[in-house]
């Protein structure tokens, strides 16, 4: 049976992720000790003791989402599940699905996302910058609330999670504005989220740039496997083509609800390999048919084997765990 693997970005951290994981598989630890090593610091001891505020602060969480990710894939991996005819990643995860496609190796993409969540939070400074979710109205409405609230600011919809749910960013205020103006549009939610950084907004630019220069010198690989942007729900294999998608998405807009349909159209399950089950429960809202799994734990990646192993091909493409 094909299989979608699919990777979640900043926002399904948390302090003590992937413990369960970790006590029965020795790979956890082996992968989070290799990336440790990169980073000078134990990424192990942050994300299973924090504290909090340290592990959300980007350029930590960013490292740690990736090597989360890896590791549950390699967890996936060693204990005989299928491997990925196509995998995806929501924003961050877009660089730990290239990882598992041996498009990007592992310990070079724990040093870029180190990178780029450094230049992330460099370019805004703290407090000017916001992001808030909106639930309940559709994308033109919120995009409309956005065009309304901006007054010389910017505000944008940056994440296209389901129908119904719209992520926007930009500066504080103006990302306040929108959310009382969504509020008077009918939303049933308008929060604003913990974060700082207003991600895939414009005011990442420079950002980009940044990152665009420290890819150029990158060893970027074909994927082994088929690979979907969130940038624009299509399939990219070229490795110019890869860097520049992935300079381009950090100013650009995450449209998931596209992405899991075009997954769809390749394999009809769809697995998370990460902490907690963000992605899973966002995929069953965009298409309530399909069959979604998040390997949280042991049981669930047992679970999720079970259900994948009839008729699933033995080998395929993508590389085995050990050279994630």
């Amino acid at each position: 049976m094909a299989v979608a693997l699919v990777f979640p970005g900043q926002g399904s951290q948390s302090v003590g992720m992937l413990a369960g994981l970790a006590a029965r598989f020795p790979v956890v630890g082996q992968c989070f000790a290799q990336a440790s090593g990169v980073l000078g610091y134990d990424l192990w001891q942050l994300a299973a003791e924090g504290p909090p505020e340290r592990l959300n602060a980007t350029e930590f969480t960013q490292p740690a989402m990736l090597v989360a990710g890896v590791a549950t894939w390699r967890v996936w991996r060693e204990q005989g599940g299928a491997a990925p005819a196509v995998v995806a990643g929501h924003s961050l995860g877009e660089f730990t699905a290239l990882v598992c496609a041996e498009a990007l190796e592992f310990t070079d993409a724990v040093r870029l996302v180190q990178f780029r969540g450094q230049v992330m939070q460099r370019a805004v400074p703290e407090g000017a910058g916001a992001m808030a979710a909106i639930l309940g109205i559709d994308d033109a409405q919120v995009e409309a609330a956005c065009a309304e609230a901006a007054q010389g600011e910017v505000v944008e919809a940056v994440n296209y999670n389901s129908p119904g749910q719209v992520v926007i960013a930009g500066h504080a205020a103006a990302v306040q504005r929108a959310v009382a103006l969504a509020k008077q549009r009918g939303a049933k939610r308008a929060v604003l989220l913990p974060v700082s950084v207003p991600a895939h907004s414009s005011l990442m630019r420079e950002a980009a740039l940044q990152l665009e220069q420290r890819l150029a010198g990158m060893d970027v690989r074909r994927p082994r496997c088929r690979y979907l942007s969130a940038v624009d729900a299509a399939e990219h294999a070229d490795p110019a083509d890869i860097r520049a998608t992935l300079v381009r998405q950090l100013a650009s807009p995450v449209r998931w609800t596209q992405t899991v349909q075009s997954l769809l159209r390749v394999a009809p399950v769809l697995i998370e390999c990460g902490p907690g089950k963000v992605l899973t429960a966002m995929n069953r809202r965009v298409e309530r048919g399909a069959s979604c799994h998040a390997l949280e734990d042991p049981d669930a990646v047992a679970a999720a084997i079970a259900a994948t192993a009839a008729g699933a091909p033995a080998a395929s493409a993508a590389a085995g765990a050990a050279n994630a």
